[in-house]
């Protein structure tokens, strides 16, 4: 009767853990052909945006410079301070001031140097915000030459093992004709180090594979192994300028150059605020209320006492000699120099890198072409020699083609795909550079946006 029982019990409970392990196993492996799915160049920088912690550095100083800028206006609004200083019954002349408690308020009035920290906080929250886009630009081309790398080194993998294929037949066949007498050993050793050669280059394709997906995987925080890209979310490269109009572009749009001169800008105005401070009046408000304390001998000791007291008034400060603040004033002015320096060192930098990165475009689109063209060759040599061993040459003069001559001539259209996959991958290297340096990186990872 228990047996009975248990069997019954049991049953239910078996099916409902089966039950469990196909939905743990079905969900698995829906995770597993999600995490397999291609992903877009656009997703990928979308991610990376909201992944990179210099980003989130760069919105920290944001924040920061909007904080500076709000501190340097809210000195005109005036503070409040309250507070109690209860002592216990004097004996003989009252000493210090026992309030019950005491408010205070005081703030600027006017001071001549204050509108240009003004100024220069406005420009260093302008130079945030555009170190911010800067940042964004950076981190977007960083993403977008791993992106692409990740795809030609796929594409590039393919293509070698489609060559190791035709290599490892080349040396069955070449066993197969040193076995007959009519190859050398030498050709089948030669086959063997093509097919080696290939295996380290395989090998050093793959471990590029594995750095550019974790280079991706740091960008955004992704698994490593979900990253395959889709070719097509890639979008054309734009047609450039060939004439120096890219160098005032970048000149004025590059977040980077517009950065370090709102930055320069805001250390001027530091600069003029603190001269000011040395030779310019300020006035301050200022006032206070305070309860005394009843219990004091103030009202023995002076005459009309009141236990509530109100005074205000408006100071005014003639600063005569300050050596600090003269020093400080001679620091600023230093450094606001420097600050306009390296923003002319930046967009110096910027328009030689534009200039380089234009004129090299040529001979890069050029060596793609060759490339092209030589891998086009390689495939047209391989169709004949098949179409020759499938028809015969139909010449008495020329020597009959073999297996051999087919392999060989694969492999070598292989190497020449090959080669042309790393000549349009220096191209787009080149094309991404110089669209970061002009400032258009971003608008154009978003054409990919469908």
């Amino acid at each position: 009767m228990e047996s009975e029982r248990t069997s019954t019990m049991t049953g239910p409970f078996l099916r409902i853990r089966l039950l469990g392990w196909l939905g743990a196993g079905l969900i698995a492996s829906l995770m597993a052909a999600s995490a397999a799915a291609q992903i877009s160049l656009s997703s990928t920088v979308a991610l990376a945006l909201q992944n990179s912690n210099s980003i989130k550095l760069a919105a920290v100083n944001v924040q920061r410079a909007t904080a500076g800028l709000a501190e340097t206006k809210d000195v005109y609004i005036p503070s409040f301070v309250a507070g109690a200083n209860p002592g216990p019954p004097s004996i003989g002349y009252p000493l210090g001031e026992p309030s019950l408690f005491n408010v205070q308020t005081h703030s600027l009035v006017y001071s001549f140097s204050q509108p240009d920290y003004i100024r220069a906080a406005h420009a260093a929250l302008k130079s945030a915000k555009l170190k911010l886009r800067d940042e964004r630009d950076q981190v977007t081309l960083e993403c977008a030459l791993a992106y692409v790398q990740l795809n030609t080194d796929l594409l590039e993998m393919d293509s070698l093992d489609l060559e190791k294929a035709d290599a490892d037949q080349l040396v069955s066949i070449e066993q197969q004709r040193v076995a007959a007498g009519v190859d050398s050993r030498m050709d089948l050793t030669k086959a063997r180090i093509t097919s080696s050669q290939i295996d380290i280059h395989r090998l050093h394709i793959q471990d590029d594979v594995i750095a550019q997906r974790q280079k991706l995987s740091h960008l955004t925080g992704m698994p490593p192994f979900s990253f395959i890209p889709e070719a097509t979310s890639i979008p054309p490269a734009p047609n450039f300028a060939s004439d120096g109009s890219l160098s005032d572009q970048a000149v004025d749009s590059n977040a980077g150059i517009q950065a370090a001169y709102a930055n320069a800008k805001s250390k001027l105005e530091v600069a003029y605020g603190d001269k000011k401070q040395n030779y310019r009046p300020q006035f301050g408000f200022g006032a206070q209320y305070s309860r005394f304390a009843g219990f004091e001998n103030y009202s023995t000791y002076y005459k009309n006492f009141s236990n509530n007291n109100f005074g205000a008034a408006i100071q005014i400060t003639f600063p005569l000699f300050d050596a600090s603040r003269r020093a400080q004033a001679r620091e600023s002015a230093a450094i606001a120099r420097r600050a306009q320096i390296e923003a002319d060192e930046a967009r110096q930098q910027t328009t030689e890198q534009v200039s380089t990165l234009r004129h090299g475009l040529a001979e890069l689109r050029a060596q793609q072409h060759l490339a092209q063209l030589q891998s086009q060759l390689a495939q047209e040599q391989l169709q004949a020699v098949q179409t020759q061993l499938a028809n015969g040459s139909g010449s008495l003069v020329s020597a009959p083609l073999s297996p051999k001559d087919e392999q060989m001539a694969a492999i070598q259209a292989e190497e020449r795909k090959q080669d042309a996959l790393k000549a349009g991958l220096s191209l787009r290297r080149a094309q991404l550079s110089l669209m970061r340096a002009i400032g258009t990186i971003h608008d154009w990872v978003s054409i990919g946006i469908k």
